[in-house]
């Protein structure tokens, strides 16, 4: 589990998680309280960042631990105890039936009625560009509750430090070829400073970041689509303009011009979409050969 400054209630979550897991790994990311010494004293084994490195950076401290130490299956829990540990078990089960990653989700079958309505929009916005960005289909994009199996846990590298790391796991699934499961679990919004983190600027981080993969993996979304509706839009007006002419009418300058301009934009913009399709089709093969 990740854990900064959670010495409130870390405590309750790592009893909770002893019952159901072999060990229980914290890694303190820069904590200023007592999560360290009372993880240590509860028997978790603890990994210390001497200084607060992000969500994104606890959560590649938390693989790469995992990996050298060859688990089978790892879940990964918040440590502010919005989680209910005993639901621990809901979400190992897939992966003994071949599933590779569980994502706990707040909101299968209608559920999530508990979740603040400011916070459901946004995790709207992020599950949708997330599901764009990743090909995927998944209702809870940002939870923060989720199991991995032994093939996730070698397959999957965070690059980012921040908040995204959650969406960027989600963003590997298709390219790795990974299998997942949304199961149902609850959250509880009822504990005080429950994150360090505004939720209005940690939207926004997440999303920029998705955004700038929709870029980078699918510019069919960004150039080509565009680009063929600027065509669309030529065309049609081509098509009106040389009725008019050919019924001996005048054309009009100013849209004949933008008709023009339409049509040499849409062309151009299509192309791009294409060869920078192409081009970062070649990328993302190189970058999955490195990882």
């Amino acid at each position: 589990m990740p854990a900064f400054n959670e010495e409130k209630y870390i405590a309750k979550t790592i009893i909770g998680c002893r019952k159901y897991v072999d060990k229980v790994i914290v890694v303190d990311d820069g904590s200023t309280d007592a999560t360290q010494e009372i993880a240590k004293a509860l028997g978790a084994v603890v990994i210390k960042h001497e200084t607060n490195m992000g969500y994104g950076a606890a959560l590649q401290t938390i693989f790469k631990t995992a990996r050298e130490m060859k688990a089978d299956a790892m879940v990964i829990i918040d440590s502010d105890g919005q989680h209910n540990p005993g639901e621990i078990p809901k979400l190992l089960e897939p992966l003994n039936n071949g599933t590779d990653l569980v994502i706990g989700s707040r909101f299968i079958k209608g559920h999530g009625k508990n979740v603040p309505a400011y916070r459901k929009v946004g995790m709207k916005v992020l599950d949708t560009a997330t599901n764009i960005a990743g090909g995927i289909q998944v209702s809870d994009s940002q939870s923060g509750f989720r199991a991995y199996g032994k093939k996730a846990i070698e397959k999957i590298r965070i690059n980012d430090t921040d908040m995204s790391a959650g969406s960027e796991i989600l963003l590997q699934i298709k390219e790795n070829n990974l299998k997942f499961k949304e199961v149902e679990i609850h959250c509880n919004y009822d504990i005080e400073e429950t994150s360090s983190k505004n939720p209005v600027s940690h939207g926004v981080e997440v999303l920029v970041r998705i955004l700038k993969e929709i870029e980078l993996q699918k510019p069919l979304y960004y150039f080509t689509v565009p680009g063929v509706i600027f065509m669309v839009v030529g065309v049609g007006m081509g098509i009106d303009f040389l009725q008019i002419k050919m019924s001996g009418g005048q054309l009009p300058f100013g849209p004949t011009l933008f008709m023009i301009m339409v049509t040499l934009i849409g062309t151009f913009a299509t192309f791009t979409g294409f060869i920078l399709h192409s081009m970062s089709r070649l990328f993302l093969d190189f970058r999955k050969k490195e990882i």
